[in-house]
């Protein structure tokens, strides 16, 4: 198979596009001429343009079979209303020129990234893909990000949307702080911990995106995070566990607020999602648990002070 990859320098991008061309598939990456100076992972071929931007790069997307939607800007950071729009137009727009580049009248997957996010502060309830969504601004964003995506079933594609938990492995992603953070026995639970995780380890969503796309017979939305969400409590102690360090000074949820306005949303509130539609398709967690995932992306690896 022959794939399409906006967003493919990413933290997920960067892992993804290895791994499904060791699996014997074909990628086809997209790139701002900045992200190409700095080097971009190996692939069968580089096409440089801004996926916010119609341009010569529509082509080669139809000259693919498929395509995996990752760009986005990250929501790190403060939400300043110039940070929002970034992080709103960056997943609409590209999200709208690839649909609007997917060739008509044929065979065509498009795989298309959302999050977690996209069910709000939830508190306990179970959230599988039926859930009820969420009115905050990423569970807004995330909303018309999909409904975006959607539109490519008008030229006949199949459309898979993955609502990514929160993405857990070396070199990058939220792990590289928390681990840090833990190594100066600084780490602790936000608030009283009591807050629900969705995480998932990076192997694991590459494993199921290459699942999703090789297999024609599913489509629709797929909650693609750990059968075994844990609390905030949960993980902080895992962590301190994994890296020999005590965790058990909670940051106060109105510091945190404080520190990192909105952004904080992200933190401090809870989310419980189940992988219902991937389970029942008969996928297989390598990593399940969250011991045994920290385990694997720690093991041997220096964290820096």
């Amino acid at each position: 198979m022959r794939i399409f990859f906006t967003g493919p320098t990413g933290f997920i991008g960067s892992r993804l596009v290895p791994f499904l061309r060791e699996a014997g598939h074909q990628a086809v990456i997209l790139v701002r001429p900045l992200e190409r100076a700095g080097g971009v992972p190996e692939a069968d071929q580089v096409v440089t343009g801004n996926p916010m931007e119609w341009g010569p790069w529509w082509k080669p997307v139809a000259e693919c079979d498929a395509a995996v939607n990752l760009a986005g800007e990250s929501i790190l950071g403060k939400w300043t209303p110039e940070k929002k729009l970034a992080i709103r137009e960056s997943r609409i727009r590209t999200t709208r020129n690839l649909v609007d580049a997917i060739p008509g009248g044929r065979s065509f997957t498009l795989v298309s990234a959302s999050a977690v996010g996209i069910y709000g502060d939830a508190g306990d309830r179970i959230l599988d893909e039926d859930a009820p969504l969420g009115q905050d601004f990423l569970a807004r964003v995330a909303q018309d990000w999909e409904t975006e995506a959607w539109q490519a079933r008008d030229r006949g594609a199949r459309v898979v949307i993955t609502r990514f938990g929160v993405v857990l492995g070396p070199g990058g992603g939220p792990l590289t702080r928390l681990a840090k953070m833990t190594k100066r026995f600084l780490g602790g639970p936000v608030g009283a911990g009591r807050q629900w995780l969705s995480w998932i380890h990076r192997e694991d969503l590459c494993r199921a995106v290459r699942f999703l796309l090789e297999r024609p017979d599913l489509e629709g939305v797929f909650n693609l995070g750990s059968p075994n969400p844990v609390r905030q409590i949960e993980l902080a102690r895992t962590l301190g566990r994994v890296l020999g360090r005590p965790a058990f000074t909670p940051a106060p949820a109105f510091a945190v607020r404080l520190a990192l306005g909105e952004f904080a949303s992200t933190i401090v509130s809870s989310q419980r999602m189940l992988p219902r539609r991937l389970l029942d398709a008969g996928f297989e967690f390598a990593f399940p648990d969250l011991e045994g995932a920290l385990r694997d992306i720690l093991r041997d690896r220096q964290i820096e002070m």
